[in-house]
């Protein structure tokens, strides 16, 4: 024959409760400060994500500007080679010297409009 006691039946299985209850309120707890965790480094990742976003849109638009500067660049050095070989012709003597030295051929004539 098994006696039991009715009070300390009770007192084993509130205090069976209690523990349950207290393991899952820390569980609960555990998991909130954990996702509280991982939804503060999304958020710092979505704002560094934004910020090199950012630098790398003003890196591309710097990368063109720098691209057009290159292209100007080239674009005169070749004007200045062309230049350069006009330089070296006959055309060019004779330009200046009628330009700049007001020189002219033997049999050439010059017409001057009178200042009034």
């Amino acid at each position: 024959m098994v006696i039991t006691i009715k009070g300390a039946d009770m007192s084993k299985s509130k205090t069976g409760r209690k523990i349950a209850f207290k393991k899952r309120r820390q569980n609960r707890l555990g998991m909130i400060l954990v996702s509280a965790v991982v939804l503060m480094m999304c958020l710092v990742m979505i704002v560094s994500m934004m910020s090199l976003n950012k630098k790398r849109n003003g890196y591309i638009e710097r990368e063109q500007n720098l691209q057009q500067q290159i292209e100007a660049e080239e674009k005169r050095a070749e004007d200045l080679k062309e230049y350069e070989k006009y330089t070296k012709t006959a055309a060019y003597v004779e330009e200046v010297a009628k330009d700049k030295l007001g020189l002219v051929y033997e049999d050439e004539v010059v017409f001057q409009a009178e200042e009034k």
